[in-house]
């Protein structure tokens, strides 16, 4: 488990926060509320699902990453609560991906680090 991951055999869930005040959900945790500063805040288990908003391929490895490449980066949308989460793709692949494609949270190691990635439901 990292600070940013919940994993319950299969179920990996995003821990985020949520502020009563202004009714914004954000991630990762935070102590105040990105939106408004409200300190009101309160840690949730965010949607396991969601839908592709935008992709792409990062096909050059940044300084220090030891992971395979290409990998995919996309942006999802988390059912119910409509947060856009920024995270690995488990499909390197632009073009096997669409906007909407409903996508899930996965747990993936990259390396020495535990993480998540989103890949296809």
């Amino acid at each position: 488990m990292t600070a940013f991951l919940q994993i319950d055999g299969d179920d990996v869930r995003l821990v985020g926060g949520y502020s009563p005040t202004s009714g914004h959900h954000h991630f990762p945790l935070a102590p105040v509320c990105p939106y408004t500063g409200a300190d009101d805040i309160e840690r949730v288990l965010l949607p396991t699902t969601g839908t592709l908003w935008a992709w792409t391929a990062v096909n050059t490895a940044p300084p220090g990453y030891d992971g395979p490449v290409p990998y995919g980066l996309g942006v999802v949308e988390l059912d119910e609560i409509g947060l856009r989460v920024v995270g690995r793709l488990s499909e390197p692949d632009p073009s096997a991906l669409h906007d909407g494609q409903p996508m899930r949270v996965i747990a993936e190691r990259v390396g020495e680090i535990d993480g998540w990635a989103f890949t296809a439901s």
